[in-house]
């Protein structure tokens, strides 16, 4: 009966998305795709997807999300130019791990953009009583500072951007699915699975590069 209930309300909030929502889920779930892969193609994609996003919460004044769809536009631009980006050698960023330094600055940012993503949503919420007044802005802004930590460590092809991504998305999944969005907790449910599938492979890509790495630098010895 459960299992009945969940297909039914899936079914239900597939019949009232809109195409244009439905082209932002296919473009995000790409984007993830392509960033498993380390392609460059995960940044246009990844764009699409936020820029609907962005158009949609405008037309249905859900001003909060629209802002926060403007940040995840800004950090994909940002991405996209390091990815571009080579060094004197013409070589692309590589894939690595955080120093110390770089996790312990990556942690201390999450409460300070909490405080920041609660105030939009605040600004723009404070007259919906009973929306403020309940768990979701809180978990909200959470897990939007999470996805934005794991955003900014994918810009520099940092490993530790998936457990970023993995964090988030398993908070999302009850939440949407509580909110009655349960086309939304699907969609964070193939997030999760591409988010774990990325770690896996981010590492195997780092070991595979710092052993052609050392080949090199032995050959030339």
């Amino acid at each position: 009966m459960l299992l009945n209930g969940f297909f039914q309300l899936f079914y239900e909030n597939m019949m009232e998305s809109s195409w244009l929502e439905l082209v932002a889920v296919v473009f995000g779930i790409l984007s993830v795709w392509f960033a498993r892969q380390a392609n460059l193609l995960v940044y246009p994609t990844g764009i699409v997807s936020t820029v609907i996003y962005v158009y949609i919460c405008y037309t249905i004044q859900l001003y909060a999300d629209m802002g926060i769809n403007i940040f995840y536009t800004s950090m994909s631009i940002y991405g996209w130019y390091m990815w571009t980006r080579r060094d004197d050698q013409q070589r692309v960023r590589p894939i690595r791990w955080n120093t110390k330094r770089q996790q312990a600055l990556g942690i201390a940012m999450i409460p300070l953009l909490y405080v920041i993503i609660f105030l939009l949503i605040y600004l723009f919420k404070r007259d919906d009583s009973q929306y403020m007044q309940s768990y979701i802005p809180y978990v909200d802004s959470f897990t939007t500072s999470i996805f934005l930590i794991g955003m900014w460590y994918m810009a520099r092809k940092k490993i530790e951007n998936w457990i970023y991504w993995i964090i988030g998305n398993i908070i999302s999944i009850p939440l949407y699915f509580i909110k009655g969005l349960v086309f939304t907790s699907f969609q964070f449910s193939v997030f999760l699975v591409l988010a774990i599938m990325g770690l896996i492979q981010w590492i195997r890509m780092y070991e595979e590069g710092r052993a052609r790495e050392q080949k090199f630098i032995k050959d030339i010895v």
